[in-house]
């Protein structure tokens, strides 16, 4: 595959110091550089962490940029590379950041059944996106540091998310939930967002199967829950997954619409959360692994294309959001009209860690 040498191209890039943020996007890039180290063991891959959390993290733990009186979810999920550099350098530095970013966890606005609002200018909203920002770290902290002491909270929050965002005849997830029905793209009787787009559906499979392999294995009842809710939301997606490429839309059930088109970084999440459910077992790896696989050269085959002697990872959805006031409708023509770039974090990222599965899964079979 073609990856690796996109992959090394793009981290030896890689830096924000001309836009300096504590952003998720970043995260992303980072959780990707960690999954290929684990996967290689290359000291290349560290040092992009350690070289970008250098610029963040002072000796107290304060980290730079982030202001955790915003309570928006999207700042957390960059700290969970800071549990990869505790546990490879024994800095306590990095340990004071998570308690920092805990500390926004602790006060966190939340809905009245207890789910966290997105962010604070996003009030009584559920989104998928949210639960990947926050659950993994949330859960892994609980696990090394707080004796599993909020378990019940967060697997609380992953049934609501499914009680209250689920389609059963679409199989699907909607993009969001607005508690209040007031928001002008919720549905005014249900408080849904009206369509169903491929990185939210992406995020969600990513969180699920991220904390299955955080859980503590003596909370066998809340495995199953994140497992039964993994196992059924892969099923619903790969019933739209496209034949010929193997991808999957923007749009994920609207593929006939003008302007809809496969997209890369929805695609590239679910071909991670398949081939490491594969590898933890919890998908049938003669089943499912030529899948998630499938997907993987798909996006190798269809995305990944040579301009002007760089590879670069094409069609993905710049961004893709809801209000916070009037704009971000939820349209149909709202999705499509977000722009679609190259080599945009998410969705590098996302093909960093599909691919380091795709990586940890041979050298199992050599095992």
């Amino acid at each position: 595959m073609k990856f690796k040498e996109y992959f090394d191209q793009y981290l030896r890039d890689f830096d924000n110091s001309s836009r300096p943020v504590w952003n998720y996007e970043d995260g992303i890039v980072l959780l990707g550089a960690q999954y290929l180290y684990e996967a290689t063991k290359e000291p290349f891959y560290k040092q992009v962490i350690i070289n970008f959390m250098e610029r963040y993290i002072d000796e107290d733990g304060n980290i730079r940029y982030y202001d955790p009186t915003e309570y928006n979810v999207d700042k957390l999920t960059n700290g969970r590379a800071l549990f990869f550099l505790y546990r490879e350098t024994k800095n306590e530095k990095y340990k004071k950041a998570l308690d920092v970013l805990m500390n926004q966890i602790k006060s966190h606005p939340r809905t009245s059944f207890g789910s966290f609002w997105h962010k604070k200018i996003y009030p009584y909203q559920v989104w998928l996106d949210g639960l990947y920002m926050a659950m993994p770290l949330y859960l892994e902290y609980e696990t090394l540091f707080n004796n599993k002491e909020n378990y019940n909270d967060i697997i609380a929050q992953f049934k609501h998310c499914r009680q209250y965002l689920f389609n059963e005849e679409k199989k699907l997830y909607y993009h969001a939930y607005d508690e209040k029905k007031v928001q002008i793209w919720a549905d005014k009787e249900t408080g849904l967002s009206p369509n169903f787009w491929l990185r939210s559906v992406g995020w969600l499979l990513m969180a699920l199967v991220d904390c299955c392999d955080i859980i503590s294995e003596e909370a066998f009842e809340h495995y199953k829950t994140l497992e039964g809710m993994f196992k059924e939301a892969i099923k619903g997606i790969l019933l739209y997954q496209d034949k010929e490429t193997k991808l999957f839309y923007q749009l994920i059930d609207l593929p006939d619409v003008e302007g809809n088109y496969l997209e890369t970084s929805g695609s590239a999440m679910v071909a991670y959360s398949i081939l490491k459910g594969c590898r933890l077992g919890i998908l049938q790896e003669e089943k499912y692994r030529e899948i998630g696989e499938g997907i993987l050269e798909g996006l190798e085959k269809e995305k990944l294309k040579m301009v002007n002697g760089k590879l670069e990872l094409t069609d993905m959805c710049e961004v893709a959001g809801l209000g916070p006031k009037d704009e971000r409708d939820g349209s149909v023509e709202y999705y499509l009209s977000e722009p679609i770039v190259s080599d945009e974090k998410k969705g590098v990222g996302a093909a960093m860690m599909a691919y380091s599965e795709y990586l940890k899964l041979k050298a199992l079979d050599i095992k």
